[in-house]
């Protein structure tokens, strides 16, 4: 399977998920999500910058776990542009009330962004159920389990 091109920034702003979830992980859990070319930048926060920027962006005024902001508004686009911040809190505290390790909450995330910043919604029922299970198998690519799957 040809790979996507990819330029790719990856920002710690908040450092403590840096050893736990490294660029190299990252990279190739974005480029399994990957349907076209992209230029993205993930970007770790702490529960502060998380706020603010859903506050900002989005109206909702919490922390949340991941935020995408895509550029490229155009289906023709040749290269898919975006921003993805994930909030370093909100992970650790959802893998920990889910009861899956850091590291298959992280993927989980980044793969969603990175459909997010590819047009994938999930604010209907049909378009949420198409993006779940486009997660899914992503994932089950990359040897994680089902994300939406109940965890004792």
């Amino acid at each position: 399977m040809q790979k996507n091109k990819l330029t790719l920034s990856v920002q710690y702003a908040d450092p403590r998920l840096k050893d736990s979830v490294p660029r190299p992980l990252i990279r190739r859990w974005v480029q399994a999500a990957l349907l076209a070319p992209a230029e993205l930048t993930i970007r770790f926060v702490d529960a502060t910058e998380g706020q603010t920027l859903n506050r900002d962006y989005r109206g909702k005024d919490y922390a949340t776990n991941v935020l995408t902001f895509a550029y490229t508004e155009d289906e023709d686009a040749e290269v898919t542009q975006a921003d993805i911040i994930l909030c370093s809190d909100v992970l650790e505290q959802e893998a920990a009330q889910q009861h899956k390790p850091l590291v298959d909450h992280a993927a989980h995330l980044i793969v969603h962004g990175v459909l997010h910043a590819q047009g994938y919604d999930h604010e209907e029922e049909e378009e949420a159920q198409e993006m779940e299970t486009l997660e899914t198998e992503i994932l089950h690519t990359l040897g994680f389990a089902d994300p939406y799957a109940e965890r004792a």
